[in-house]
């Protein structure tokens, strides 16, 4: 997938702009990327359009943290409300899960908490 379809599936599921729905995939990438084993992030940020790759960190230490802490460092980082981004963190996910294909986002979730998975399966809201 595209950096600009992609960009554009996570506006028209979480109903932010353009700009918002950006922001919020760089946060939420690298973010994920806090969470993941370096190899796991290193298969993830191959599979990603470049921009996204960029934003992926890959080593250093594996923190561990749950969605809600996900929502939160991510809504830190972009501004947005943590309304806004909870829906908009299931919309980069449920992007991510078509983008990536099954493998590469199959080991990445196998690293988190279900809800990870779960929220990646659920319609995002506005």
């Amino acid at each position: 997938m595209e950096y600009k379809e992609f960009i554009r599936t996570v506006e028209e599921r979480s109903g932010l702009s353009r700009e918002e729905s950006a922001d919020l995939a760089r946060a939420t990438v690298e973010t994920l990327g806090d969470r993941l084993s370096a190899g796991e992030a290193r298969c993830l940020a191959a599979e990603l359009p470049a921009p996204l790759r960029e934003s992926l960190h890959v080593g250093g230490r594996i923190e561990r943290f749950g969605l809600r802490d996900l929502v939160r460092r991510v809504s830190r980082r972009t501004g947005l409300t943590v309304e806004e981004t909870r829906g908009g963190v299931r919309a980069v996910l449920m992007t991510l899960r078509e983008a990536v294909g099954g493998d590469a986002f199959g080991h990445a979730m196998a690293q988190l908490p279900a809800e990870f998975e779960q929220a990646a399966s659920e319609q995002a809201s506005t």
